[in-house]
């Protein structure tokens, strides 16, 4: 497994997922995004996007729209695209980077912490706001200094041998002739001349 920027080719891919799994999409563009990927198989299992928030009081960094798909979770992956979102936000020259969510005990054990709402920056707290008003009502603001970021050893090593765990009344059934309405003993077939 790998994370990396995500490519045009993923727009559809994210849309569709960011979809499902009812994230913030707002003034989405591909290239904010990162991708987790299956070395092997080249699939793609989770992404998350930095977004960058230009105000006169200063500039802020929002990591928002993480996703790993059901049959990915549990293996490190979100841990891993949070990392680099936040390595990224490190890069831009970000010291902090916030987080508005719903379910901050996922991001507590990276190092977040609870912000309340009335110790926000203006522009921070009306990015909160905005965030409750669309998609999720029961946001709270989380706050990490960047070079304060954490992974456990667990989820660096579940990263490492990360497959999708195949849920088995979600697999396909074999199809067979019978299905098609084909009796197998007495068909022929296209190249069959029948001598």
């Amino acid at each position: 497994m790998y994370v990396r920027d995500a490519k045009n080719r993923d727009e559809v891919w994210l849309l569709d997922h960011i979809e499902a799994m009812g994230l913030d999409d707002a003034a989405f563009r591909s290239r904010d995004y990162v991708v987790a990927v299956d070395e092997s198989s080249n699939t793609r299992a989770g992404f998350g996007r930095i977004r960058i928030h230009k105000h006169d009081e200063g500039d802020f960094c929002e990591l928002t729209g993480i996703g790993v798909l059901e049959a990915w979770r549990g293996q490190g992956v979100g841990a891993h695209v949070v990392e680099r979102l936040v390595k990224t936000a490190g890069d831009e020259v970000f010291e902090q980077v916030y987080c508005f969510t719903d379910e901050p005990g996922y991001l507590v054990q990276f190092g977040f912490e609870p912000v309340e709402s009335e110790n926000l920056r203006p522009a921070v707290r009306e990015r909160l706001e905005a965030k409750r008003d669309s998609v999720m009502p029961d946001a709270v603001a989380l706050s990490l200094p960047v070079e304060a970021f954490e992974m456990s050893t667990e989820a660096r090593e579940a990263f490492k041998r990360a497959a999708p765990e195949l849920d088995p009344e979600s697999a396909e059934p074999e199809e067979s002739a019978e299905d098609f309405g084909i009796d197998p003993d007495s068909a022929t077939y296209k190249y069959d001349t029948g001598r």
